[in-house]
């Protein structure tokens, strides 16, 4: 069987969210249907207001939609599970662990023997850059290295799909970029499919292999765009400016 021919890793399947509002019933997100393929990078971007997060956290079990369903590797998600990574951007680290207890823990729940965790920390750290930092606390760290604990996290129990929802946006830009080419090594060392939410055009253009715009009112997809740039990207490249501005254009629509 072809890949395009391929179970995807992730299907999105009419989905829709509608809630109860003061003034009646507010429809948040309508008729989602997407998919993701094994090994993609997919961004989701769209205006302040048109359900991006609520998409992601419906990915996520997070929330149930009110109609639709989303499929991963062929089953329906009805909650969080071990086969879904969450990075978020807050980091949500556990104050009172060490960074090896952190990016542990959910080895720790599974059972996991406690020499084959070690090991998987230990490996987990060299890939996100954080050797040496095994036994710090959180306060210690800069907001940088605090998404990498939270990256190296999700990614020790192996997911079938990594999710981030504007996983960058807490830090400076200089960070930031940082951070979005170590990101990409990662993606490229590991192969994991990616879903990454992000109001931020450049971001997505540099990072994506398939970009996700959303409207509003209520929140849905207007188009998904190729993104057929060579890597390494870079802003100054005349394609990145164009696929850029259709981006643009097709978010301030």
């Amino acid at each position: 069987m072809s890949d395009v021919d391929a179970e995807p890793r992730v299907r999105i399947d009419g989905v829709g969210k509608r809630y109860e509002g003061a003034n009646g019933p507010v429809q948040a997100l309508s008729s989602i249907s997407f998919s993701v393929r094994e090994g993609e990078f997919v961004c989701i971007v769209g205006p302040s207001g048109c359900g991006k997060t609520t998409l992601f956290r419906i990915i996520a079990g997070l929330e149930p939609p009110t109609s639709g369903s989303v499929y991963l590797d062929g089953d329906r998600v009805d909650g969080p599970g071990p086969d879904l990574g969450l990075v978020f951007q807050e980091y949500h680290l556990f104050p009172w662990h060490t960074v090896a207890g952190n990016v542990g823990f959910g080895l720790e729940q599974q059972g996991v023997a406690d020499t084959e965790r070690e090991r998987r920390v230990r490996e987990l750290l060299e890939l996100v850059g954080l050797d040496g930092f095994a036994d710090t606390y959180p306060r210690d760290l800069s907001g940088g290295m605090k998404q990498r604990v939270a990256l190296a996290r999700a990614l020790a129990v192996d997911p079938g799909l990594l999710l981030m929802d504007e996983p960058f946006g807490a830090v400076d830009a200089q960070t930031k970029k940082m951070l979005q080419d170590e990101l990409l090594d990662i993606w490229r060392e590991t192969g994991k499919t990616i879903l990454f939410v992000t109001h931020d055009v450049e971001e997505a253009v540099k990072l994506a292999d398939r970009v996700v715009v959303m409207a509003k009112d209520p929140g849905r997809i207007r188009a998904v765009v190729d993104v057929d740039i060579e890597r390494p990207r870079s802003r100054s490249d005349g394609t990145f400016s164009d696929t850029y501005q259709q981006l643009l254009a097709l978010i301030e629509g």
